[in-house]
């Protein structure tokens, strides 16, 4: 699948000053392919090492970290000829080996001439720190995401339509109502398959919205197990009740993450650490409260008050039980949840976009869904499900911050008037 972190990977294989590699991201996102694919297209070779299954390279890791040593051992392992700048060493689930993941240090400063990229799923809560130094300064950190809408297009063949999407945003002019409905279907489809690379290559290969659930459930039932693997037995429960109340806080019109939902009588003092494990993990985004929307907006923050979306919208609708059919129905359909379900969407696509999630709400009743800092702008970003798109607070929150434009999201077309961009909701990866 092409993948747009491809380009900085590719920029890192040439780059002469390249530090190793630390790839991050949940789990079956697409990392272990990816770097597959550098591997096989930008060296003579490439030899990939799961520290997971690998176990007498693991074992050899707890022992000896210098870098000649650990080239040789590898070499003898695996029975490949490691050169230095032609071939690519991937240490791969590297947060099983807290050894291997010091070496990058020595990498680093020792022998910067090997190609050694590690990719790991769990490096935030994995990692025992009061042992063990992360390699901070050391290595050159990316973040794979699942893929975003337009590249969900790429892997569906539907390559032309992106690219009308993305001209289409950037002149504000409307789709011609084919390509909108189509567009409007694709991202429908979306919302069911979600960006994990497993899923949406089932959905390819079999053209049913049914199959990707298979891949689905097993990257849930994976989630949980991590969070028996990686957390205390008493900790582990706390996750999982937050994990499982993130369906129920976005059913609610108000979708502020709120502890009595986890458990009656919940707090943050109960359960602040368990969504930390979620947000490290990488299986859950934050999205902060602001008070007020002057720059730096995350200087305004309100520690106290925040939302939680599932880091893939194709997971949420499995894990909620939301109906297909719902979504995929042209009538707009009186339901929260589905609400809350196209605003993970969008939360997700502004993350894998690499841009802060933030949301403001007034003393009263005005709440914006989402508040984006670009460059020296600050626009206020409100959500619709279907076509209803009246907007209130972002008015309201314009009039008050004198915002130069504001951006509405939902199923109408491409359009600009009174300060406010129309964006469809298939066209959210081109905020940027």
């Amino acid at each position: 699948m092409r993948r747009k972190l491809e380009t900085e990977l590719v920029a890192w294989a040439k780059n002469p000053k390249r530090k190793p590699l630390l790839l991050n991201g949940a789990r079956q996102v697409g990392k272990s392919y990816l770097l597959d694919w550098l591997g096989e297209h930008y060296y003579e070779n490439y030899v990939h090492i799961n520290l997971e299954t690998s176990v007498s390279i693991n074992e050899y890791f707890k022992g000896d970290i210098i870098p000649l040593k650990v080239i040789q051992f590898i070499e003898a392992s695996t029975g490949q000829r490691v050169k230095p700048g032609k071939t690519l060493i991937i240490l791969d689930e590297i947060q099983s080996s807290e050894r291997a993941l010091m070496s990058l240090k020595a990498f680093c400063e020792e022998a910067p001439q090997y190609a050694i990229a590690a990719a790991g799923s769990l490096l935030g809560v994995a990692i025992n720190r009061e042992r063990y130094s992360f390699p901070v300064g050391k290595v050159d950190e990316m973040r794979l995401f699942p893929l975003d809408f337009e590249e969900f297009l790429w892997a569906t063949g539907k390559e032309i339509l992106a690219g009308q999407i993305r001209e289409s945003y950037l002149r504000m002019d409307a789709m011609p109502e084919p390509s909108h409905q189509l567009a409007l279907e694709c991202y429908k489809q979306y919302l069911i398959v979600g960006g994990m690379p497993a899923a949406i290559n089932s959905f390819v290969e079999s053209d049913s919205l049914l199959t990707p659930t298979i891949q689905q459930s097993f990257i849930l039932n994976e989630y949980v197990a991590d969070m028996a693997k990686y957390a205390p037995p008493a900790t582990t429960v706390k996750i999982r009740a937050c994990y499982n109340s993130i369906p129920m806080q976005l059913a609610k019109e108000n979708k502020k993450f709120q502890y009595k939902v986890v458990k009656k009588g919940g707090s943050a003092f109960l359960f602040g650490e368990s969504i930390d494990w979620l947000i490290q993990a990488g299986i859950v985004l934050k999205c902060d409260k602001i008070d007020n929307a002057y720059m730096p907006i995350a200087a305004y923050v309100d520690m106290s008050d925040f939302k939680l979306y599932l880091a893939d919208a194709g997971l949420l609708t499995m894990k909620s039980g939301m109906a297909r059919q719902t979504i995929l129905s042209p009538v707009e359909a009186d339901n929260t949840f589905m609400g809350g379900l196209v605003e993970n969407y969008v939360a997700q696509s502004f993350a894998a976009s690499g841009l802060p999630l933030f949301y403001w709400k007034n003393d009263n009743t005005a709440e914006v869904d989402f508040v984006l800092q670009i460059a020296d702008q600050i626009i206020p970003v409100e959500v619709k499900k279907g076509m209803r798109t009246k907007s209130v607070s972002m008015n309201i929150f314009m009039d008050r911050y004198e915002a130069d434009f504001g951006i509405r999201i939902s199923q109408k077309n491409f359009g600009y008037a009174n300060r406010v961009k129309s964006v469809p909701l298939y066209a959210v990866f081109c905020v940027r």
